[in-house]
């Protein structure tokens, strides 16, 4: 009987060491793709800077004084949306224009081609603004002048090079 009692036990703490094993390596797992998570949603300066480069975009980079940060700088085009000559469009075919117009701004932003876009509070001669955040100054002009107000003449885009740093928000 106490030879039975020992092999139950030994039997159990096998069991017990086995169970332990397994959940180490589940925990191991666990942390390593938190690890892994956390590193893709936080990248480094340098990884940020070279796929920047790699697609084609302007940058560059300096040491902010105070925090001892790198802050990279990165070109975007802000287009400035000016009164068209073509403003002849009846009141419903302008309405319809300017719901295209704003599908294709919201198409901008939903496929990263656009970083913010909005109308100017008068009533000037510079309609608005879209920053866009493309490689190149010929591929932001080509999607701004896609949009259907643009194509009907009702507004015209007139674009220029903008440097901001990458990931700051507006406030």
């Amino acid at each position: 009987m106490f030879r039975s009692v020992i092999q139950i036990l030994s039997v159990s703490m096998m069991l017990f060491h086995v169970s332990c094993q397994q959940q180490k390596e589940e925990i191991k797992k666990e942390t390593e793709s938190i690890e892994k998570a956390v590193k893709e949603s936080n990248p480094s300066v340098k990884s940020i800077k070279e796929k920047l480069v790699k697609d084609g975009f302007q940058i560059f980079d300096y040491i902010d004084e105070e925090t001892g940060d790198t802050v990279i700088m990165q070109q975007y085009f802000i287009a400035f949306l000016k009164r068209g000559s073509n403003r002849s469009q009846s009141e419903k075919e302008a309405d319809s224009l300017q719901k295209l117009h704003l599908e294709h701004l919201g198409s901008m932003y939903k496929q990263g081609y656009a970083d913010i876009s909005g109308p100017f509070g008068d009533d000037g001669d510079i309609r608005g603004i879209t920053i866009y955040n493309t490689p190149t100054q010929k591929m932001a002009d080509s999607l701004a002048n896609m949009d259907p107000m643009v194509k009907a003449g009702r507004l015209v885009i007139e674009i220029h090079p903008w440097w901001a740093a990458k990931g700051f928000p507006l406030r």
